[in-house]
């Protein structure tokens, strides 16, 4: 449909043979995002080369840097490819990666007065998903039981969990005293940073479960026809409270690593992510419309985010240009989608 209204109505879709350009159009935008990454790094690449003499792309620290830099945004945005492709959207993440960030600050300090270091990090990690889980649950409830909109259910949240999160940490951000959390967010194992190699690990965890699982083929089918989900057997409810319990579980992954990474945890951690995380799911090929994306295309989404963010900064640009950038990609991903959309119909 979106096609036909920018057509003259006396001239048809084109039908037959006259399809191959579209099918090369819709090649394209099927690969639109690992397209735009290409291109994202010759450009940076050519810059370095061409103002500083330098290299982009192989310089080992820039990698290093752009892996850290997707960490977050990614995180929080596996969580919401979950969501997305079933319908909704979770706007709650980001306050509720900052309350887990900021519990588990404060669940650390208490724990390490009485035990192992150890100890205190297992049970401050607990306590950090186990906080995540609350707002999770209720946006589920919210959702499935009254029928809230989930941008209006996840919206309200969102202001609770911020509340909630700057009550407890005061204001201000709490402070880990003791070393081994921060060791662990900072340190490195061959050469690669141990949140890197954490993230992975979900990654290929969450990947499998929506690719490879019953759960995961039913998020899909809720996504694209909820009335013939229902007809198939699902269930509906249980399934889209587990979805926005998984969205706050990786959430509570990106809290955790912030307090790791930065030896303290802070209600607004998350706050500046949140835009990145949709962004990344989005960009790497979901419909808002629901029924299509995968953890691939987050993956790719996230590293555009990342290569603008650190491109921009590493070619001397106001960083203020990052939110311009990302919000353009945005727009464009979703009228390549709508274009799809309409082509297919």
């Amino acid at each position: 449909m979106f096609a036909e209204k920018f057509l003259p109505k006396q001239v048809p879709l084109a039908s037959g043979a006259d399809q191959k350009p579209f099918r090369w159009l819709a090649l394209l935008a099927a690969f639109r995002a690992w397209l735009f990454l290409a291109i994202l790094l010759v450009t940076f690449e050519l810059w370095a080369r061409l103002t500083y003499g330098g290299t982009f792309i192989f310089n080992p620290q820039n990698v290093k840097s752009i892996a850290l830099f997707t960490v977050t945004p990614l995180l929080l945005g596996l969580g919401q490819t979950f969501v997305i492709i079933s319908g909704g959207i979770d706007l709650s993440v980001g306050f509720t990666m900052g309350l887990s960030a900021v519990v588990t600050a404060h669940v650390y300090n208490w724990a390490a007065q009485f035990g192992h270091p150890g100890i205190s990090l297992v049970v401050a990690v607990a306590a950090g998903f186990a906080i995540a889980v609350v707002p999770g649950l209720i946006n589920g409830l919210l959702i499935a039981d009254l029928h809230v909109p989930p941008f209006i259910g996840t919206l309200g949240m969102y202001g609770v969990a911020r509340g909630v999160a700057f009550l407890l940490a005061k204001g201000t951000t709490v402070p880990v005293e003791g070393g081994l959390l921060g060791k662990i967010g900072n340190g490195e194992t061959l050469g690669v940073p141990n949140l890197v190699l954490l993230t992975i690990a979900i990654i290929l965890g969450m990947h499998y479960l929506l690719s490879q699982t019953r759960y995961g083929q039913h998020v899909y089918a809720v996504g694209g026809n909820v009335n013939a989900a229902l007809r198939a057997g699902i269930n509906v409810r249980n399934n889209t409270i587990a979805l926005y319990i998984l969205s706050a579980l990786t959430a509570a992954c990106a809290g955790i690593f912030y307090t790791a990474k930065f030896s303290a945890g802070a209600a607004q951690a998350g706050e500046p992510v949140l835009l990145d995380s949709i962004a990344a799911v989005v960009i790497g090929g979901a419909s808002l419309f629901g029924g299509s994306g995968t953890i691939i295309g987050t993956i790719i989404g996230a590293l555009i985010v990342a290569v603008i963010q650190y491109g921009l900064v590493f070619v001397n640009v106001e960083p203020f240009w990052q939110f311009v950038a990302v919000g353009v990609v945005i727009i464009i991903s979703v009228l390549v989608d709508q274009m799809q959309k309409g082509g297919r119909k």
